[in-house]
């Protein structure tokens, strides 16, 4: 459980600088330069997902059971990731998807470790999605916070419209086919829908 905390603290830690500090990271990119920044922004992300991955393995070996929802909870679960995919792929494809959402990884993310807090109930499950779960939601606030006194960099605005919508909901209901029917068995050893 080490490993995971020590991923988790690493991962979540390096991706709330912005929450913690709001002009931390111009601070730190300005003193490092952008480029050394971001290096060391991807190195300590890498190190975080690896340790992520390792100590959630460990910890599935020997699991602690916090609670049991009932099986009915997994369908919930399942209708809850369908968005997930449509949203990531609407994160990168301006359009109408991206625009609603506002925050589409953002809400990829609440959905997706929301979901999974429904199906799955070890200890290492709730620190793994619950901690991803409140750094959304804390980074969402964040983010309009930040928006508000004027500290957020504004992306600028593409152009989009339906075709880049139906890529982001086509692709992103594909992808969520592949991981019901295969991925995730493959990847995580769980098959979703039983």
């Amino acid at each position: 459980m080490v490993w995971l905390i020590l991923g988790l603290a690493l991962f979540l830690g390096v991706h709330s600088v912005s929450i913690v500090s709001p002009q931390g990271r111009h601070a730190l990119a300005q003193r490092m330069g952008e480029g050394g920044f971001k290096g060391l922004y991807t190195l300590v992300s890498l190190a975080g997902f690896a340790l992520i991955v390792w100590g959630y393995g460990l910890a599935r070996e020997a699991p602690v059971l916090l609670y049991t929802l009932p099986t009915g909870m997994r369908h919930l679960a399942a209708l809850l990731m369908l968005p997930v995919f449509v949203l990531l792929f609407a994160a990168y494809l301006p359009g109408r998807i991206q625009r609603a959402a506002k925050h589409p990884m953002l809400l990829a993310v609440k959905f997706w470790a929301l979901s999974h807090l429904l199906a799955n109930g070890t200890l290492a499950d709730v620190l793994l999605f619950g901690g991803f779960l409140a750094w959304a939601v804390a980074d969402r606030i964040s983010v309009k916070r930040r928006a508000a006194a004027g500290l957020l960099r504004s992306a600028p605005t593409r152009a989009g419209g339906p075709v880049n919508d139906a890529i982001a909901l086509v692709g992103g209901l594909a992808v969520y086919a592949v991981f019901v029917l295969w991925a995730h068995a493959w990847l995580f050893g769980v098959r979703p829908m039983g």
